[in-house]
């Protein structure tokens, strides 16, 4: 999928240890108590754009004023519904999924196309759009919430590369297998 020139297609997610993205009523404040952008930088020196849901968009929004330290380049929402009210940060997309990652790829250049929020990331991993799953498995058990991967996505292998551990932090990266 990808050459020498340009980056790699990552879902990146951050994880309690019971597999939830997100916690009840879809709360990601929890995320913020164990990683920053300083926790891997070299995940964010690495990322040109990101392709996010409206889900994930919304959530992130209200978390911004707390959170403003995390710049992953260019960022695209895909919606069937854009805001009334503009953001002058984002593009808001309202094309077919592939559509929608040539897109942010071309804006990320030769760095990767990082994939947010569950329902994105499925519509890719579906399709056979994605490189990489990065996840970041946190110390705290949620109990209930948004799960990693939606009921009825079929089997993906993965072939691990890389772990790493940053205080209680792991980072887990996979390749996708095609």
């Amino acid at each position: 999928m990808t050459d020498a020139s340009t980056g790699k297609v990552v879902v990146n997610r951050a994880m309690s240890l019971d597999g939830f993205i997100a916690g009840p009523g879809h709360t990601m404040d929890w995320i913020f108590e164990h990683i920053t952008s300083a926790t891997f930088p070299e995940v964010m020196a690495a990322t040109g754009a990101m392709l996010i849901g409206r889900g994930t968009y919304e959530v992130g929004k209200r978390m911004s004023d707390e959170n403003t330290d995390y710049d992953g380049g260019a960022q695209f929402v895909l919606t069937h519904r854009p805001p009334d009210e503009p953001d002058p940060n984002v593009t808001f997309l309202t094309c077919d999924i592939e559509e929608a990652v040539a897109t942010a790829r071309r804006a990320a250049g030769a760095k990767n196309l990082e994939i947010l929020g569950a329902d994105v990331a499925a519509q890719c991993l579906r399709r056979g759009l994605v490189d990489e799953i990065l996840v970041y498995v946190l110390p705290v058990l949620l109990g209930d919430g948004v799960r990693f991967a939606p009921p009825g996505l079929d089997r993906i292998d993965l072939e691990p590369f890389s772990n790493v551990q940053s205080g209680g932090v792991t980072m887990l990266r996979f390749h996708v297998r095609k």
